[in-house]
């Protein structure tokens, strides 16, 4: 005799502190001598890695991640008035309690722009393994009531599955760096780190004992 199939999906959602913070700063000059304007772009980027240096119990990783060196040319096209360089560092944190210092720091120098900083958990965090687990609890619980409701009982899990492409993983969230994300202090920026949205929902199809209907 073919088992009843019961599917249900269950769901599981958490609001957990996050685990990084990530900015990025650049270090940006115009200058009508391109060889000036290289030396210049190269000083402040080597005196911004020596700051960084000094916060490096924070600082989890640090990566270059744009570099840009071009021409502005006059009106005609034909000569070059000036020219215009960048240079972007992606720096990613795991201790928030001198990231308002270390970005009030940055701000201060010359030649610098920041943007960030963007919360968000680390790749694989456990907070996604454990929501997941919470919404498989959930399913559980959904296809029980189900089962009791029949007068049965659950027989064997026959497939657990992503419900969506939301499941468990979590949601990243940016807090801009101007406008009013954070309050310049005596030394530092007080900053706020937001709380990241974990969610899952999961498809559970079982099977149940023979179910026991009530006579008519």
């Amino acid at each position: 005799m073919e088992k009843t199939i019961v599917t249900v999906h269950g769901e599981a959602r958490r609001e957990v502190p996050p685990e990084q913070a990530v900015f990025t700063v650049t270090v940006s000059a115009v200058d009508r001598d391109k060889a000036a304007l290289v030396a210049r772009i190269n000083q402040r980027a080597t005196e911004t890695s020596a700051l960084l240096d000094r916060y490096s119990q924070a600082v989890e990783r640090r990566e270059t991640t744009g570099l840009q060196m071009h021409p502005e040319y006059n009106r005609r096209g034909r000569r070059a008035e000036a020219y215009q360089g960048s240079i972007a560092t992606t720096v990613t944190v795991t201790d928030f309690e001198p990231l308002g210092e270390l970005l009030y720091q940055l701000a201060g120098e010359e030649l610098i722009s920041i943007s960030g900083p963007w919360w968000q958990l680390r790749p694989g965090s456990r907070a996604g393994a454990d929501v997941r687990r919470e919404a498989v609890a959930d399913a559980l619980t959904r296809a029980r009531e189900y089962a009791t409701a029949v007068g049965s009982e659950l027989d064997r899990i026959l497939e657990i599955a992503d419900a969506d492409t939301a499941g468990g993983h979590p949601m990243m969230r940016a807090a801009a760096f101007a406008g009013g994300a954070a309050e310049d202090t005596a030394g530092g920026f007080d900053l706020s780190p937001e709380q990241q949205t974990v969610e899952a929902r999961v498809l559970l199809r079982v099977t149940i004992t023979e179910p026991t209907l009530p006579t008519p």
